[in-house]
């Protein structure tokens, strides 16, 4: 079965051509102007109309076009997103590389740190790193930028640092004590 707007069993070379120059005729068509392109009878072109549906071959024809160009937008979308899903992977990659790079610095500094030996970064410096560390495998593996979420590691890496610092330094004085807030521990009580 020919498309709609291909030429139609029966339909003559003239009838036909008459047609295409319809179709081509884009939205300001009309059977006038046909008429009057190739110095027809309006009789005779609205025959052929009738006859071979025209306006039903103007809709299919702008149904397919709308289709191919659906189909061309859609495959412009999958080329584009397989472009920027590999950027996104190599980025991650590159996010957790720098994740274990900080990682290892991190754990260089606080070891150099703990042995007193002389060393370029202090706690906060570490403290630091950690964070962005931490950040950076967050980010690299799909889980956010960890700010300040339930069940963040980065009060824990705080509490570390504080029992080294008492390791290293012994108990603090009563009056560092009043300057901390108090620790407390704290049981869920259930209803």
């Amino acid at each position: 079965m020919p498309l709609m707007f291909e030429k139609q069993p029966r339909e003559s070379e003239k009838a036909f051509a008459a047609f295409s120059l319809y179709l081509s005729l884009g939205p300001q068509r009309g059977l006038r102007e046909v008429a009057r392109k190739l110095d027809k009878s309006l009789t005779v072109i609205g025959d052929w109309s009738k006859k071979f549906d025209w306006p039903a071959r103007v809709a299919a024809h702008s149904a397919h076009l709308a289709i191919v160009e659906r189909e061309a937008i859609e495959a412009a979308a999958r080329r584009n997103a397989a472009v920027w899903e590999t950027r996104e992977q190599k980025l991650k990659e590159t996010e957790w590389e720098m994740h274990e790079r900080a990682i290892a610095a991190a754990k260089r500094g606080l070891d150099a740190y703990m042995e007193r030996e002389k060393v370029y970064a202090n706690l906060a410096d570490i403290a630091r790193m950690l964070e962005i560390a931490s950040k950076l495998g967050r980010l690299a593996t799909g889980l956010g930028d960890g700010e300040q979420r339930k069940g963040d590691d980065l009060p824990a890496v705080r509490v570390e640092v504080t029992v080294a610092l008492e390791k290293i330094y012994g108990d603090p004085l009563p009056e560092e004590l009043a300057d901390r807030p108090a620790i407390v521990d704290v049981e869920e009580v259930k209803p």
